[in-house]
């Protein structure tokens, strides 16, 4: 009879121990960032940013007894290798979901990875394609560049410059806003006066610009992300072209002010409330999740955070707000993600749709102007 008791609390024991390490178990969050190469300045603050979160979750316990583990991998901004390491997410390290990757064309190399692997992917890209039209397994956490493209065309219209000049990269990020500009240009009334483009390798952009100075444009619009905008920038103060110069949110990080140097000061653009949080109303929804984020980001690392590396945080947001609901496998999160509704990130308040896999509208950007080496909010 003792040992008959003995028996029966070992196995109750064993029982207890597998029920807690089953609670205890990790759930796997796999992430694609140019990390290093021409997109660093997207990659580095995004993985930062995912490994910060990542501590700040487990040293609270994980999520419903859960710990989390960051398997994270640099493409360098390649395509090629980005669909390597996503298969070898997806097979080998077996991640409940994916994160990234950094880049437009990236991402939409990924796609078919993912959709293939039935693992939900949160691309930090902004290129409408990634999610429109919509696909199962896909999601991203930047407003699509048709929103930036809009919320540029709106402030010029109440400016009247209505002859746009155009200027802009030759990779997945910038033919995407090429194509959205030049197509909502066309509904709201504005000529595309030039139509210039350049390599994302390319170190000098006067021959176009000079071209463009000789239409004379009501402004110019150039759609990229560093160094390009950054060399067109100076190019500009060069050739003393004195046309209100517009850039892409591509663009909203001190990266760039700090490339372009002097020849940032007056560049518009539009951006996440992030970059100007402090000049942002205090009851505003966001207010305290962009201070919070911003002081633990310089508290960690000594700078401070940017709009790139809040895609990751929104994307962590994202996969997390569907675990706590209880989801486990991919599908389950999956699901989770696309039944986010006023979810109030760092780029703004996601409502998520099996038609939406972005979920952001005008809201999520400000105007600002650079002013004295800082963003300053156009009112």
């Amino acid at each position: 009879m003792k040992k008959m008791s003995l028996l029966l609390g070992s196995v109750c024991l064993s029982l207890i121990c597998a029920t807690v390490s089953f609670a205890s178990g990790t759930i796997k969050i796999g992430a694609l960032f140019a990390v290093t190469g021409p997109a660093s300045f997207l990659g580095e603050p995004e993985k930062r940013t995912l490994e910060l979160l990542v501590k700040e979750a487990n040293e609270k316990g994980g999520i419903n007894g859960q710990k989390l583990e960051a398997v994270i991998y640099d493409t360098g901004g390649d395509a090629t290798k980005a669909v390597q390491l996503a298969t070898k997410l997806i097979k080998d390290d077996k991640v409940s979901v994916i994160i990234g990757p950094s880049t437009t064309g990236e991402s939409m190399a990924v796609i078919p990875v993912a959709e293939k692997g039935k693992v939900p992917l949160i691309s930090c890209a902004a290129g409408i394609k990634i999610t429109d039209p919509a696909k199962h397994w896909v999601f991203k956490t930047p407003a699509n560049d048709q929103v930036a493209a809009e919320k540029i065309l709106t402030y010029m219209n109440s400016k009247r410059q209505k002859k746009i000049a155009l200027l802009t990269v030759t990779d997945g990020f910038g033919a995407s806003g090429r194509e959205q500009i030049k197509a909502l240009a066309k509904r709201k009334g504005f000529t595309v006066v030039a139509d210039e483009v350049y390599s994302p390798k390319d170190t000098d952009m006067t021959a176009q610009l000079t071209k463009i100075r000789g239409i004379k444009p009501d402004a110019i619009i150039c759609w990229g992300t560093n160094p390009g905008p950054a060399v067109i920038a100076k190019n500009v103060r060069q050739l003393g072209i004195n046309i209100p110069l517009y850039m892409s949110h591509g663009v909203a990080s001190k990266k760039f002010i700090e490339l372009a140097g002097a020849a940032s000061e007056g560049v518009m653009l539009p951006t996440g409330k992030l970059a100007i949080y402090d000049a942002v109303a205090k009851n505003d929804p966001q207010y305290k999740l962009l201070k919070s984020y911003d002081q633990s980001y310089k508290k960690a690392y000594g700078t401070e955070a940017s709009t790139f590396g809040g895609y990751a945080y929104d994307a962590f947001l994202l996969a997390t707000g569907a675990i706590k609901k209880g989801a486990k496998t991919p599908e389950q999160i999956r699901n989770g993600i696309e039944q986010s509704r006023k979810l109030v990130s760092i780029s703004g308040i996601f409502n998520i749709s099996p038609k939406d896999h972005n979920g952001l509208d005008l809201s999520a950007f400000e105007m600002v102007k650079i002013v004295s080496g800082d963003w300053a909010l156009i009112k």
